[in-house]
């Protein structure tokens, strides 16, 4: 699935089962919180914190998921083209990191 196939089916998704968008400052919230069930799984799962019984059902590419369908959402609702979007961000981090990460000793 390409990323404008993504916003497609989302949209599609949201006008039949979700009936209608929140409106995009609820999205905003939604997406917060969303990418909190990804930080507090990674805080357990790579960080020091320990996993509590609540805890023993996550999943992380699940929630990971929950992340990328309201920031498709986001777009939809905000008129932006991810593809696009990604593509000029990459092209912008190739011109103005090109040499910088291979000069960052901390790197090496």
């Amino acid at each position: 699935m390409t990323i404008k196939d993504a916003q497609l089916t989302i949209d599609t998704w949201i006008k039949t089962t979700g009936i209608r968008y929140f409106n995009e400052l609820t999205n905003t919230a939604i997406l917060m919180e969303e990418v909190g069930e990804v930080a507090r799984i990674m805080a357990r799962q790579y960080g020091e914190q320990s996993f509590k019984k609540s805890d023993e059902e996550v999943n992380l590419a699940d929630e990971m998921a929950d992340v990328l369908f309201v920031l498709l959402c986001l777009a939809n609702q905000t008129g932006i083209d991810l593809t696009d979007a990604l593509e000029k961000n990459l092209e912008k981090k190739n011109n103005r990191d090109s040499g910088r990460h291979k000069a960052n000793n901390k790197l090496k």
